[in-house]
């Protein structure tokens, strides 16, 4: 039994630091991470006879804190009841989303198939104009004016809620 507790203690002086780092690395809060970790060890020593044979008590320990941070995330999302309503009402306008997204496929499929697959690649692949000029085997201003004209007849063909279309250009993205 004392052999159990000393190799329990000598993984823990030996690995913690760099579960501690573990931890950082899924919660992005230092406090969170020593929980996160403290927790899992304590987790561990209950289990240390059985993950000691294994020979495997880092991934153990990994594996634990993984779980306990979705764990105390779904926790954390749920819905969390206030004693005052809020002072504005809620509007859905969800509807005028989807008709918004609905007009741009059609003006994006309206566009010249050059244009298209400029904004498509700059847009929703997210390239640069010089990997575009080199996928499409044209120069880089080419790129940068078939964008342009794109964008130009993509804002005039869209109508819907101007916030809307101005985020979406300005974001870089087309929704």
């Amino acid at each position: 039994m004392d052999e159990e507790i000393g190799s329990y203690e000598l993984f823990v002086a030996n690995r913690a630091q760099a579960l501690l780092r573990y931890g950082y690395v899924l919660t992005g809060n230092p406090h969170d991470a020593a929980d996160l970790m403290q927790e899992a060890l304590l987790r561990l020593r209950t289990a240390w006879p059985r993950v000691h044979n294994k020979r495997e008590p880092e991934l153990f320990v990994r594996t634990t804190m993984a779980r306990l941070h979705v764990s105390i995330w779904r926790r954390m999302r749920r819905e969390k009841l206030v004693a005052a309503t809020p002072e504005q009402a809620y509007v859905d306008n969800s509807h005028e989303k989807a008709e918004l997204r609905d007009a741009m496929w059609e003006a994006l499929s309206a566009l010249p198939r050059r244009q298209r697959a400029v904004v498509v690649l700059r847009y929703y692949e997210c390239l640069t104009d010089e990997e575009i000029a080199d996928v499409l085997n044209i120069s880089r201003g080419t790129v940068r004016s078939q964008a342009a004209r794109a964008l130009d007849k993509l804002r005039t063909r869209v109508t819907g809620p101007a916030d809307l279309v101005d985020a979406g250009t300005k974001e870089g993205k087309l929704r």
